[in-house]
């Protein structure tokens, strides 16, 4: 058979931390409150000359050098981003830019799931014969589109990058996946303006509409619900259990949401991947971000069996089962 393997993972988090107490300053918040309800502590904010295409470049520059690939190995370019640098071009043209190859390439925005999303649009094409090796790139400057006086928010993401290099093998590499989505849900979580409904303009300054904008608790509750719907799908479809699998690496967007889903798998927390604490929510790049600590740690090896899954704005939601 052919499959579409993940051959190596890189990431990249900007230097300058925002903590809890730094927040405390800004807006009505505390370090008990936002630990509490979130289990962040810190998230990374890019620097003025940081954007999401720059930040996914120097992911992909880790991804190739632990793959000991070169840019022009690199046939085609899937961007996952809620935050591109501009409505267009795309970021992924502007990665492929920095890299200094012409290859095809687009951006994909679905929501925090953007990146299960991505890789199953790079295993298509992999899986297919048409490209051998793709790069999918997720980045995010989520610190950009916050609304600084709106705590329920604000205090929750951050900014970060992640690359995966898949590439056509004889071993397995991905072994399921399962996508879904629900669009009427799409009012409980989005970015108001500066689309073609509702163009930047004075008005939308003035109402502080350039921001994100989300109802807590449903959010909380379709995510619990949706995430481990998906992984007993993905389960299901790949005749695995989750005994089988090594490591459970949940988007991070909430303690509570990760502990739940965890929870309904019957999966123990020593194989749970948490890093919450240090970045918050990084949207598209955190699952990325996640596998690339492991890597750097040695705790991920090759061989071992990997579910991740994710919710988000949309909605949208999505797992995929692959084996490193």
């Amino acid at each position: 058979m052919t499959y579409a393997k993940i051959i190596s993972v890189g990431s990249y988090t900007p230097k300058s931390i925002l903590t809890n107490y730094d927040l405390e300053r800004i807006v009505e918040t505390s370090d008990e409150w936002i630990t509490e309800r979130s289990g962040i502590k810190e998230r990374r904010i890019a620097s003025k000359d940081e954007t999401s295409s720059i930040m996914g470049y120097k992911a992909t520059l880790k991804a190739l050098k632990r793959a000991n690939l070169e840019p022009k190995d690199i046939e085609f370019i899937i961007c996952a981003t809620n935050t591109p640098d501009m409505p267009f071009p795309a970021t992924g043209c502007l990665i492929a830019s920095l890299l200094n190859i012409k290859v095809p390439c687009f951006d994909l925005e679905a929501g925090c799931p953007g990146i299960i999303y991505a890789l199953e649009m790079a295993r298509g094409l992999i899986e297919s014969k048409i490209y051998n090796t793709i790069l999918v790139v997720s980045s995010e400057t989520l610190s950009r589109y916050m609304d600084w006086t709106d705590r329920t928010t604000c205090v929750l993401f951050g900014d970060g990058a992640s690359a995966f290099i898949l590439s056509r093998s004889n071993e397995p590499g991905i072994i399921s996946s399962y996508l879904g989505g629900d669009g009427s849900l799409g009012d409980l979580l989005k970015f108001p303006s500066c689309g073609s409904k509702e163009p930047a303009s004075i008005y939308t300054l003035k109402s502080k509409s350039h921001g994100v904008r989300m109802q807590g608790r449903e959010v909380f509750r379709y995510a619990v619900s949706y995430m481990a719907d998906a992984c007993l799908k993905v389960l299901e479809k790949s005749k695995l259990s989750s005994d089988d699998i090594d490591w459970l690496i949940p988007h991070q967007a909430n303690i509570r949401i990760i502990d739940a889903t965890a929870e309904k798998l019957n999966v123990p927390k020593e194989r749970v991947y948490i890093n919450i604490h240090k970045y918050g929510n990084t949207s598209v790049a955190s699952i990325g971000i996640a596998i690339d600590e492991l890597l750097d740690s040695g705790l991920l090896k090759r061989g071992q069996n990997v579910l991740i899954v994710s919710f988000g704005a949309g909605f949208t939601w999505g797992a995929m089962i692959f084996k490193y």
